[in-house]
């Protein structure tokens, strides 16, 4: 609606005009995909289940993006009161296989409701743990200043039909090398290059390398095992993608200044905005002992952080056990709770988005996600 000439257009409806325009929509699969550039869903753990879990039919143009720790039933009434059309959901609110989908529990009817209502749901969870500017990462700014390295790298992303084994043999004798190229060539997935080698009593023999899929590389062997008089001197070797030197689960941090474990307590506290946190005191060590050295883990950091040499363990949970054989060595612990270490990324991930999303979708992020638990 335009302003009368000479009255001023109250500043709420401004935003919501400019939300309005800004906000122009995209379709789902290009969110998705903008999603998936920022943190892989390679970098992913395999025990994990990430990516979109929930898909109205297409088209699907996404017009609001709501950002969740967890998706409850009442987060999602939230979603739904803020018209999402795409809620990522750090967590996966489906993890286990469901058998139905009915109104029974709660996490179906979330399925339920999210469809009637053609919402989507996507989950990065641990790959946005492990990437560069993920949750780790935020994590480790609570600290102060510091350098920091993954615990464990993740490698360069693979895609499908990327060559996972490479195969080399000699073939025996030269008239039948057109056989052996054709027959490899038609296995399909397989690239093949062939170059001169001697062997070891002096003769030159075509040696040809087969670089194949995992599925191509099972057709490769079975021919080769069929035509043994054809070849000789095989190998089948394992291609392994690079290290990512920034990317992957954990991080262990180095300060540029030592400091007390106190002040470490409370720049933790201040980061995380908590008044209150779990520590365990290392053998030895008190308040004023001081930290280098802080392995830090966000979520449940019990398989991360074991054996581990540091001076501190920062992460949400550990089994007591784990805390036992930490504090035994020495290492002191700071637990936060689960969630704790990971809600307050959401922020930035909310400013990250929108440039990435170019401001043609809005995001917004739950004022109703909280952790479970609550000190009394």
């Amino acid at each position: 609606m335009l302003a009368s000439p000479g009255r001023l257009v109250p500043a709420a409806v401004r935003l919501a005009c400019s939300r309005a325009r800004s906000s122009s929509g995209m379709d789902l699969k290009a969110v998705v995909s903008s999603l998936n550039d920022f943190a892989p869903l390679s970098f992913a753990e395999s025990w994990d289940n990430v990516g979109l879990l929930v898909e109205p039919s297409p088209p699907h143009t996404v017009h609001t993006l709501f950002l969740t720790n967890d998706l409850t039933e009442a987060v999602l009434e939230e979603a739904l009161r803020e018209k999402a059309d795409l809620v990522l959901s750090y967590h996966p609110p489906i993890f286990q296989p469901l058998a139905r989908v009915t109104w029974g529990t709660w996490k179906e009817r979330l399925v339920v409701r999210a469809l009637e209502a053609r919402v989507a749901i996507y989950s990065p969870h641990t790959a946005l743990d492990a990437a560069p500017q993920g949750v780790n990462t935020w994590l480790a700014r609570g600290l102060g200043i510091c350098t920091s390295r993954p615990i464990r790298l993740s490698r360069a992303p693979s895609h499908p039909k990327e060559g996972t084994h490479r195969v080399e043999f000699s073939v025996r004798h030269s008239q039948d090398l057109d056989t052996v190229l054709c027959a490899i060539k038609a296995i399909g997935d397989a690239d093949v290059t062939s170059f001169s080698a001697r062997t070891g009593d002096g003769e030159e023999r075509t040696r040809l390398s087969v670089t194949c899929t995992q599925e191509a590389l099972t057709r490769v062997v079975a021919w080769l095992s069929q035509n043994r008089q054809l070849r000789e001197q095989t190998e089948v070797l394992a291609l392994e993608k690079p290290l990512l030197l920034q990317t992957g689960m954990g991080r262990l941090c180095t300060l540029q200044e030592s400091a007390s474990l106190a002040t470490v307590v409370e720049r933790v506290k201040s980061h995380l905005k908590l008044s209150h946190v779990r520590l365990a005191l290392g053998a030895g060590r008190t308040l004023d002992s001081r930290i280098q050295d802080v392995a830090l883990c966000a979520g449940s950091g019990s398989s991360v952080l074991h054996g581990v040499q540091a001076d501190l363990y920062l992460t949400g949970e550990m089994s007591h056990h784990n805390v036992l054989d930490a504090t035994s060595r020495g290492i002191s612990v700071i637990l936060c709770e689960h969630s704790h270490t990971e809600r307050g990324f959401l922020s930035d991930l909310r400013d990250l988005l929108g440039v990435r999303l170019e401001s043609r979708v809005r995001v917004v992020l739950s004022e109703h996600d909280r952790d479970p638990l609550c000190v009394v």
